[in-house]
């Protein structure tokens, strides 16, 4: 259990019969070295006593907003954990999750949390099998959560069938693989473009497009921290790689763009295209400001360097993948580029949905290999979609 040695877990206690069973829990995840921080919700504390849970944690458990005058401040709290577990989950809080409702701490806390979110649901058969708890964990895993699947025996209401909360054991395992580090990718240098580029006509000016480079920061995110050592090729954005393994090098055009990729490719292992790069720049550009004139005006566009096909041709053992935003023949044209471009995968997305493409932070997508593979991934957050990504390149490097 040294994966759990320092690690800071708050555990989410709700009103479920189950929820007796979290002092043997927070025994058990003191015992392996771990920081446990319990917070509860008032209906948890009819089941189990605050003040158990709070000598076997050694630190005070939550249940309110306010407390002797005092505001416990949720923000940071999400801040401070490495992990959050709700454990035991009932319906009707992982209903308030799914939908971002906030009516005590623990949700309140849930909804600040930066760290990875597991919850091990526990409630009656019947509940279980409801067509809107379905929808909710569905909801609940898009968001990149981990469900920590329920047992099967005899139940609070006599019934017996699936809706136990999870082993204790099975509970602990579940931390211990999610916090230990992957490191399967360890010596491997990976290339990541993402976002968009700006082609100016003039200093005010420019083509471009809607990309915010979310999906190939979530890439190189995903790629350090598998151990790799990632450089990251970024246009215009507002966002930026979370990992401390990930350096970047801002760019702004097709031509910068391709000058940091050409200069690095070499020294790579992995290669993923994911930025929108302008296939025209303006043929000529000035350095003032175009003035307005009375008659129309035309502008003479020239090709960009296509950076993946260019670098593709002296792609050697590396892994390279790209990615292909299609509105029309998406399979035929994404195939086409893969063949093209010299790719290992390419994966093929549409920009028609409100849920998906550029400015959305999920997408739904279809990973098509050079060895004739296809993946459908349905709609989830792109940082899931770049850890699907990121284990089909590592299986490039598996024996």
């Amino acid at each position: 259990m040294s994966a759990l040695r320092h690690q800071k877990i708050i555990l989410g206690v709700t009103g479920s019969i189950a929820a007796y069973k979290c002092g043997e829990l927070v025994r058990l995840l003191v015992k392996a070295g771990a920081e446990v921080q319990v917070i509860m919700t008032e209906a948890a504390t009819e089941f189990i006593s605050p003040l158990t849970l709070s000598t076997l944690s050694k630190r005070p458990v939550i249940t309110e907003m306010w407390e002797d005058d005092e505001w416990n401040q949720h923000v940071e709290m999400g801040l401070w954990a490495d992990h959050m577990l709700i454990a035991p989950a009932t319906a009707h809080t992982l209903a308030k999750m799914a939908t971002g409702l906030a009516d005590n701490f623990l949700l309140a806390t849930y909804l600040s949390a930066k760290c990875p979110v597991s919850f091990a649901p526990a409630m009656d058969l019947d509940m279980w099998k409801h067509p809107s708890t379905i929808a909710n964990i569905k909801t609940l895993r898009s968001y990149g959560h981990t469900m920590i699947d329920v047992g099967d025996g005899e139940l609070a209401s006599g019934l017996r069938g699936k809706g136990r909360l999870a082993e204790l054991d099975d509970i602990l395992q579940h931390l211990v693989d999610v916090m230990t580090p992957d490191q399967s990718l360890k010596g491997k240098r990976a290339l990541v473009t993402a976002g968009p580029t700006r082609e100016h006509l003039d200093p005010v000016r420019y083509l471009s497009n809607p990309s915010t480079g979310r999906m190939g920061i979530a890439v190189a995110d995903a790629l350090a921290s598998r151990g790799a050592e990632v450089t990251l090729v970024l246009g215009p954005s507002l966002l930026s790689a979370e990992h401390p393994g990930v350096t970047t090098v801002e760019i702004q055009s097709a031509a910068e763009m391709y000058e940091a990729c050409a200069s690095r490719h070499e020294a790579s292992d992995i290669c993923v295209f994911a930025a929108a790069v302008a296939d025209y720049r303006p043929a000529m550009s000035s350095d003032q400001k175009i003035k307005k004139a009375d008659d129309d005006m035309s502008i003479a566009l020239e090709r960009t360097t296509d950076i993946a096909a260019t670098l593709g041709r002296s792609k050697g053992s590396k892994i390279h993948v790209g990615f292909a935003l299609e509105t029309q023949h998406g399979e035929a044209n994404a195939k086409a580029k893969l063949s093209r471009k010299n790719f290992d995968f390419i994966v093929l997305n549409s920009p028609t949905g409100t849920d998906e493409g550029f400015g959305s932070t999920t997408n739904r997508v279809t990973i098509y290999g050079a060895d004739n593979t296809s993946t459908k991934i349905e709609l989830k957050d792109k940082r899931l979609i770049a850890e699907d990504i990121a284990a089909l390149i590592v299986t490039k490097f598996t024996p």
